[in-house]
């Protein structure tokens, strides 16, 4: 249920947070852009803000009275903007600051997932201060996936097939990000959930060109193949739904996420929670919701309409 109704919303001085200080910051400047144009379109007082230190000073200036929030990674999606809005008292789209702050943590989401008894990769990890060497010790089932554990857009990620891939997986990932997250790799289907506002959206199968959807297949048109509605039995489809669903809810989220999966001989494992999906020429979160019936102005407007507080 929308929390302004349209003419309310009308009347508002709405903010669409964008660009940035993360490593995403190009995305984010295209799911802004995007998202400005199509407010515009549908006739709201909107303004374009690429995202600094001076933040508040920048609302202000503005007189932003409702945020759209389409940063991508850190400084955006992680729950410190969120928080500041709260402190300013700025209703704004998408999760709150709890959700924003454990999504985008994937150690702390896949504790989460355990907890909640959503299958997911078996994993370990490094937080700041503990020793690499002592990750790498126990880290011996071949291949595996090293992940930053608060980077997105597949952004120094490695696949590890041999103890040296791992050691230099393990200090990129530590480059970007003081928590390293390794977890066992899945060789089977990727698949991808859209909820919004509490619709899950249909599933879409991803069949990147190059055999991982990395930073190149995600954002460059013709590298990847998209199967929608994806080609899994009803039973599988319904659960990986349910599940998607299940995973929005434990963390709290708003608005539109994206819960990403991998499949395998009738197993789906959850890998991650994205609170603020992409919303470019050739992101998943829009795709879906075509094929759900739903046009990107509407789904922008769904989004918006959801802005809130106290999360």
């Amino acid at each position: 249920m929308s929390c302004f109704t349209r003419e309310q919303m009308l009347s508002k001085k709405v903010g669409v947070l964008l660009g940035g200080l993360s490593a995403e910051r190009e995305i984010s400047l295209k799911t802004g852009n995007a998202s400005v144009r199509a407010l515009q379109q549908l006739g709201y007082n909107v303004v374009a803000i690429d995202v600094k230190q001076n933040l508040p000073e920048q609302l202000q200036e503005a007189g932003v009275e409702v945020a759209f929030i389409a940063l991508h990674g850190r400084f955006g999606e992680d729950g410190r903007v969120q928080g500041l809005l709260e402190v300013l008292q700025i209703p704004y789209t998408g999760s709150g600051v709890l959700a924003s702050s454990v999504a985008i943590d994937k150690v702390m989401t896949k504790q989460f997932f355990l907890y909640h008894k959503l299958p997911t990769p078996e994993f370990d990890f490094m937080r700041p201060g503990d020793s690499s060497a002592d990750l790498l010790q126990r880290c011996n089932k071949l291949p595996l996936v090293v992940k930053p554990s608060r980077e997105g857009s597949t952004i120094g990620i490695t696949i590890a097939r041999s103890h040296e891939d791992l050691r230099s997986g393990i200090d990129l990932a530590a480059d970007l990000d003081g928590t390293v997250l390794v977890e066992d790799f899945i060789d089977g289907v990727e698949l991808t959930v859209s909820v919004v506002n509490g619709e899950v959206l249909p599933i879409i199968q991803i069949v990147p060109k190059n055999g991982f959807y990395d930073y190149q297949a995600k954002y460059t048109s013709g590298d990847t193949e998209y199967l929608l509605p994806a080609p899994i039995n009803t039973k599988n489809y319904q659960l990986v739904q349910q599940a998607a669903f299940k995973a929005c809810r434990v963390l709290g989220c708003r608005g539109a996420a994206r819960v990403d999966f991998m499949f395998r001989e009738g197993q789906f494992f959850c890998i991650e929670v994205n609170t603020i999906p992409g919303m470019t020429e050739t992101s998943l979160l829009p795709k879906a919701a075509e094929a759900a019936g739903i046009n990107f102005q509407q789904l922008v407007e769904m989004i918006l309409l959801d802005a809130d507080l106290d999360k």
